[in-house]
């Protein structure tokens, strides 16, 4: 009975609000919607360029034995909750309404936001108050990305949604970019600042969004939620993501955590749980996770290349901040110190050519479908990709930005008319469940690209590493007994180093070892060049090893995307 007024209440809220909208609504959600993208993909990357000032702020040492887990926990659990939620959140959406559960992910998000100012401790006791915090903030970010492409789906007619998709995902990919740049100048002054920008933005958005915004899709009465289903979804995930993220971390001797028992098992449960999900869902009335919408050909095949797309350029981001912050920038004269935000603006031509690209493919894609423009999309990435394969480690930078400027117009080019496809390819009912099972195969695929990426790189550094560093440190009068330790340390910690913006080889070098050498010494080592010309060779190496696999995987990803079809509206058939 409880349960049955919950959704007469619901029902006549949604008729409440369910009122006619005018012409000009459609542009009312695309601005609201854009918003809410941008604020959560800023949030996402904004904490890259600010964690040491965070750590610092709190006092916290990230790469210190034992705490290392706070720096994972805090670059990877917002994308892991928001990941292992999508699914949850669209389906739940399409059962109680889009527009009312998108509303309170931005309340959600503004409360997680300003828990994450207000940070009261420090130390450890800091590190677990912000990463709780963080969780919150991806909660409130999952309800934002489940619903937005839903409700620009619902308010754009067909042949206008490839373009309002086209920027809603601009938006989204502007905003990893500018959150590299607002948290490079705001952590310059004050931590908390990198969290307190999004308070404002939360708090009007979420006034707007309950004001102006109206359910225009048919809620789906009579419908149970698969709490089963939705446990065993979730619990899977976040046990084989977290797998994945561990893996990343030394364990024993080694230099990755793949042969840690706790990783193993965390995968291989987080598999048979996965496995045991889907029988689930095929066995129960009302399935949270759709699985007959793949018998759409145009759902499976851009869902299918929207996860290679993503598997490919996933963890891109991350190996070109190492290369340009651990490599590049120091050679051209830049402090390891500065080297975070310059990142930022050196890889804008990233975001110029999908800036550019996404509404014209979506502008396009609305006109004569979108298997051309998403599979010529992924070809160019993958030329991208290869042509990165050519680039030294101490790169010409007009040759590197033409590359990136490739990789953002393809990436471009294949986005919004694949989300346009998938979103317009299903009944109008499925739409939020939709929206969340993409957002879930692009964000998993995201973590297990860094995780990949990650340790391809650390194992090829492991094996060729160690006997570059230690000749070198002994070169420059490190003791031969603490040089050979040091050079056996796993190369995470460097990586990690280079990543945050410190001196990888002051983060090495323990401090009495550090002054017991001379000066001259001391400055070498500590220099903007020794670093870069140890790693460069082993680094790219590995990298090109990646670049490659990226390269493999679009051209799988454009052989699916051109297998969709033309069909690009559910009931339809484009001729």
């Amino acid at each position: 009975m409880t349960g049955t007024l919950t959704q007469e209440q619901v029902q006549r809220t949604h008729d409440r609000r369910r009122r006619p909208v005018g012409p000009h609504y459609k542009w009312v959600a695309l601005t609201n919607t854009t918003m809410g993208s941008l604020m959560a993909t800023i949030d996402a990357s904004i904490v890259l360029i600010a964690f040491p000032a965070i750590f610092k702020g709190i006092g916290i040492n990230p790469l210190a034995p034992g705490e290392a887990s706070y720096f994972l926990w805090l670059l990877l659990g917002y994308m892991v909750v928001t990941a292992t939620l999508l699914v949850t959140f669209g389906r739940i959406s399409d059962m109680f309404g889009r527009v009312r559960l998108y509303n309170l992910g931005f309340l959600i998000f503004a409360v997680g936001s300003t828990l994450l100012f207000l940070t009261p401790s420090t130390g450890n006791t800091g590190a677990l108050e912000l990463i709780i915090f963080r969780l919150i903030q991806g909660i409130g970010s999952g309800f934002l990305l489940s619903n937005s492409a839903a409700i620009l789906t619902d308010a754009f007619p067909v042949d206008q949604r490839g373009r309002a998709l086209g920027i809603n995902q601009i938006a989204g990919i502007a905003g990893s970019f500018i959150g590299l740049i607002v948290g490079g100048i705001l952590a310059a002054i004050n931590w908390r600042l990198v969290f307190l920008v999004s308070v404002p933005v939360g708090i009007a958005g979420t006034i707007w969004a309950y004001a102006m915004l109206r359910e225009t899709a048919t809620i789906r009465e009579h419908q149970k939620i698969d709490w089963l289903g939705n446990a065993t979804f979730a619990l899977g995930l976040t046990i084989f993501l977290l797998g994945i993220t561990y893996g990343i971390e030394p364990y024993g001797g080694s230099p990755m955590g793949w042969g840690n028992p706790l990783v193993i098992g965390a995968i291989l449960l987080g598999i048979v749980l996965l496995a045991s999900f889907i029988w689930i869902e095929l066995h129960v009335d009302d399935p949270m996770f759709r699985l007959d919408l793949f018998k759409i050909r145009m759902f499976a095949a851009g869902n299918i290349a929207g996860f290679l797309s993503a598997l490919g350029r996933g963890g891109l981001q991350f190996m070109l901040i190492i290369w340009l912050q651990g490599i590049w920038l120091p050679l051209h004269g830049y402090s390891f110190e500065e080297t975070p935000l310059w990142a930022g603006i050196f890889m804008t031509p990233l975001l110029i050519g999908f800036i550019l690209m996404g509404p014209i493919s979506g502008y396009l894609s609305d006109r004569f479908g979108a298997r051309l423009f998403s599979t010529t999309g992924m070809l160019i990435q993958m030329l991208g990709f290869l042509g990165l394969t050519l680039l030294p480690a101490n790169f010409n930078y007009p040759l590197f930005a033409v590359l990136l400027f490739m990789l953002g117009c393809g990436s471009g080019l294949f986005a919004s008319p694949n989300t346009s496809s998938i979103m317009s390819s299903v009944p109008p009912e499925t739409r939020g469940v939709s929206s969340g099972m993409r957002g879930t195969f692009q964000n998993s695929a995201t973590l297990v690209s860094i995780g990949l990426f990650f340790s391809i790189v650390t194992v090829g550094l492991a094996s060729a590493l160690p006997s570059t560093l230690a000749t070198g440190l002994i070169t420059n009068g490190v003791p031969d007994k603490a040089a050979i330790a040091i050079a056996h340390l796993p190369p995470t910690a460097a990586l990690f180093g280079a990543f945050l913006g410190y001196n990888p080889i002051g983060e090495l070098i323990p401090p009495p070892v550090l002054q017991a050498i001379s000066p001259a010494h001391r400055a070498i080592l500590l220099g903007k060049t020794f670093f870069p010309n140890l790693i460069s060779t082993p680094f790219m190496d590995s990298l090109h090893a990646v670049f490659y696999i990226s390269a493999a995987l679009c051209l799988i990803g454009a052989a699916a995307s051109l297998l969709r079809g033309k069909r690009v509206v559910y009931g339809q058939e484009k001729h």
